[in-house]
């Protein structure tokens, strides 16, 4: 086991036991976590809603407001954490899939520089 991988394994048991220790597993059902997860990460994108990438930029230069980022931030992992948990879906192997599967989707080769859906390199050559 990686240490990324002990480290997340780790933090989800201190979670799944915050939460066993109130009692609060009857509720932490897939649908409401992901509703939560949903939730936080709109709580995240609120931080940053309505500014430019140089305002971002200097947003995260300031404490208070780097703080409340890393907070939602903090949010939307522990419930992925807890979603892992419940769902029994091992977040690393399902990144390292998921990796693999978006680099045969998007070829370095072919969509270098590009912002375009996967769809558009179907037919494409290499770009040189």
């Amino acid at each position: 086991m990686s240490s990324h991988q002990h480290d997340l394994k780790r933090l989800q048991q201190q979670l799944t036991e915050f939460r066993d220790d109130r009692d609060w597993r009857q509720f932490h059902t897939p649908k409401n976590l992901t509703a939560a997860l949903a939730i936080e990460a709109g709580e995240l994108q609120q931080e940053l809603l309505w500014l430019n990438d140089a305002q971002v930029e200097q947003t995260l230069l300031e404490p208070e407001k780097r703080e409340a980022i890393a907070d939602e931030m903090a949010d939307v992992l522990a419930y992925l954490l807890l979603l892992s948990d419940v769902t029994g879906i091992e977040l690393s192997a399902a990144l390292d899939k998921k990796i693999i599967k978006n680099a045969q989707k998007y070829p370095a080769d072919k969509c270098h520089g590009s912002s375009e859906k996967y769809h558009a390199y179907k037919n494409l050559k290499p770009k040189k």
